[in-house]
């Protein structure tokens, strides 16, 4: 591990208890029956205490959205072909993609970065080049990067959330890009939380039974030949993990450092998750979930985080779709938080309290 990536990792520190208890007791005597908000009411405190203020405000959002290639592709793991990846990032770029139109509902900045597509890209508007190599290798028939190119990828994930945050930032949620990339997570999963991969292994983009059979077998056999070490997250995420998934550990471990909320969105987010709690534990404090994907393993996944999905919409996009659905439930739940009158403002009896 490199100097720097340690010292962000030694960073993250507990959340603020006296925000939290501030923040708990503003509730406590909001002008509603207590509770009666439910997890938005949890949600707000958690809020308070990433980021240290008893009233947060979610103003200035940003999804990052990571996209690279993987050599795990060539086994015929995917239905879609790997220039995919290449076609959408562009459509990322000109604005028309799904996670374009629900980043503008929730007014979040989509950030793209290249991080390791086949070919490349010329210098584009809108794009961020951070390209770790042309894609991983195949992990089917060893490791799928080096330890190095593994640091370098949650090194530059960091340095994107520095860069915005330096812009102004009070959320940051994370996705995704890259075809294949489902096989590299449900590898991670299997790793991390020691299921078999028929658990956790899913149909990706749609496979058909035989498609995800083989699929499984793939990860087994990647599994067999790289023996990834869980008890080392950087051995896991060279062997067997992707170069946008490494960017996104770098998103969740430079967000919880500098004290943003991070919202992760569906299974890919959820292997980066692991790879990240992997290297500090204390960073699932700081992680909002934002829906529960409907890829196979990624209930397992949160469970083993610790972490309760805001939403359940069978969604399995990616992207950072489910991300934006949930900034809109966060804003709401610190908004109510800190423009709600208490009963002694509103000059309303608390029964409760009475």
């Amino acid at each position: 591990m490199s100097g720097y990536l340690e010292r962000v990792i030694k960073s993250i520190g507990p959340l603020d208890g006296p925000a939290m208890v501030a923040a708990r007791e503003r509730q406590h005597w909001l002008t509603k029956p207590r509770g009666s908000l439910g997890r938005l009411e949890e949600l707000s405190v958690r809020i308070a205490g990433i980021t240290g203020n008893p009233t947060p405000r979610l103003e200035r959002k940003a999804i990052i959205t990571m996209a690279a290639d993987h050599g795990v592709v060539a086994e015929g793991v995917s239905l879609y072909p790997q220039a995919v990846t290449r076609e959408m990032v562009l459509n990322f770029v000109r604005g028309g993609a799904g996670i374009n139109v629900l980043a503008r509902l929730v007014g979040a900045r989509v950030v793209v970065v290249d991080m390791g597509v086949i070919g490349g890209f010329p210098p584009t508007a809108g794009l961020v080049c951070q390209m770790i190599d042309f894609g991983t290798k195949n992990m089917a028939r060893g490791p799928a990067m080096t330890r190095q190119q593994a640091v370098d990828a949650v090194e530059a994930g960091i340095g994107i959330v520095e860069k915005e945050a330096a812009g102004g930032l009070d959320i940051v949620g994370t996705g995704d890009m890259g075809i294949g990339n489902t096989t590299a997570s449900a590898a991670i999963c299997a790793v991390f939380s020691g299921e078999p991969v028929a658990k956790v292994a899913g149909r990706g983009a749609g496979l058909d039974d035989a498609q995800l059979q083989h699929k499984i077998e793939v990860i087994e056999q990647a599994l067999k030949v790289n023996r990834p070490d869980r008890r080392d997250a950087l051995d896991v995420l060279s062997k067997v993990g992707g170069f946008e998934i490494g960017g996104l550990v770098g998103v969740i471990l430079g967000g919880a450092a500098r004290r943003i909320p991070v919202v992760i969105d569906g299974f890919v987010s959820g292997a980066a998750a692991m790879v990240a709690a992997g290297l500090c534990p204390q960073v699932t404090e700081y992680l909002i979930a934002a829906h529960l994907s409907a890829e196979a393993g990624h209930g397992l996944m949160l469970r083993h985080l610790g972490l309760k999905p805001l939403l359940d919409l069978g969604m399995r996009l990616g992207e950072g779709t489910g991300g934006a659905l949930a900034m809109y439930l966060a804003e709401a739940a610190v908004r109510t938080l800190a423009e709600m009158a208490t009963f002694k403002e509103a000059g309303v009896s608390d029964i409760e309290n009475s």
